[in-house]
């Protein structure tokens, strides 16, 4: 009786699977018919299928729109964090900046203040004045004498002592002044001595004229060995013109070892000429 009870039971089982088989069988014919006469319409723009299309579309838009929104907030939120981050960099590159031009600063101002200090100690000048352009009149030239004259005088703020450039080369300075002349006296005029420096070796020297076209060192120590073609420039010694301001070259004469000076400038071709002052830069 047992044994015939189980055998229904398991019976039972199988015709219910055997059904739910045959369920499952129809549904997917079912589908699949419908499928293809949805398709079928919808080829032949059917109306209602049309308006199931459009109903499908918008379930289908909308539900893609809710699902979207944590994503894009999770993307908003990733950006705004990297946004931070990027911008938290830049601040402290900024600041590290900023401490580097303030170190930078002190030393410039460190700089500055060691150049005035410099400046004092070699004696630095600086122009006074704005340089005025003379015109050369007269040309008084001599076995002796060599000098100028030019259309520029106290009305024009022309003072003695005063230096004559042609161009960057000095070539005097003023040793007379009329209200509307001077006169200028030439670096190869007989009375002409300046202190100069030769370069290279900063040399200390004695430039004197001589009352040609050339100049002469002078007072030069004999073991300091100058070279040929050395060039000349003001000392500032004295405080009669700012050092550095190019003079001519050194020539050496075999002959006697003497040095002669070659000006940059020719004093007989000149026909203007720049006068200037200087004075101690006591900034």
């Amino acid at each position: 009786m047992d044994t015939g009870s189980r055998d229904d039971f398991i019976i039972a089982i199988r015709s219910a699977f055997l059904k739910r088989g045959n369920k499952q069988r129809f549904s997917l014919i079912f589908l699949i018919i419908f499928s293809l006469i949805f398709l079928a319409l919808g080829r032949i723009n059917f109306k209602p299928i049309d308006n199931v299309k459009i109903v499908i579309r918008e379930i289908v838009y909308r539900s893609s729109f809710v699902v979207s929104i944590p994503e894009n907030y999770l993307k908003k939120t990733y950006q705004i964090i990297q946004s931070h981050f990027i911008i938290y960099n830049d601040y402290f590159e900024i600041k590290s900046e900023i401490k580097e031009l303030k170190a930078q600063k002190t030393v410039d101002k460190f700089i500055v203040e060691e150049n005035k200090r410099l400046k004092k100690i070699i004696d630095d000048y600086v122009a006074e004045s704005d340089e005025i352009v003379a015109k050369i009149i007269i040309d008084k030239n001599s076995p002796f004498l060599r000098s100028l004259i030019v259309n520029k005088g106290s009305k024009n703020n022309i003072k003695l002592g005063m230096a004559v450039l042609d161009g960057n080369y000095l070539v005097g300075k003023v040793v007379e002044v009329n209200y509307l002349t001077s006169r200028v006296l030439l670096l190869s005029d007989l009375n002409s001595k300046i202190p100069v420096i030769i370069e290279p070796g900063n040399f200390q020297s004695i430039l004197s004229g001589t009352g040609k076209s050339d100049g002469i060192i002078q007072y030069l120590k004999e073991n300091y060995l100058i070279e040929e073609n050395s060039t000349i420039y003001t000392s500032g010694a004295g405080g009669l013109f700012k050092a550095g301001i190019p003079i001519g070259k050194i020539e050496i004469k075999e002959s006697n070892k003497e040095k002669k000076v070659d000006f940059f400038s020719d004093f007989s071709q000149l026909r203007f000429v720049k006068i200037m002052s200087f004075e101690k830069d006591m900034d």
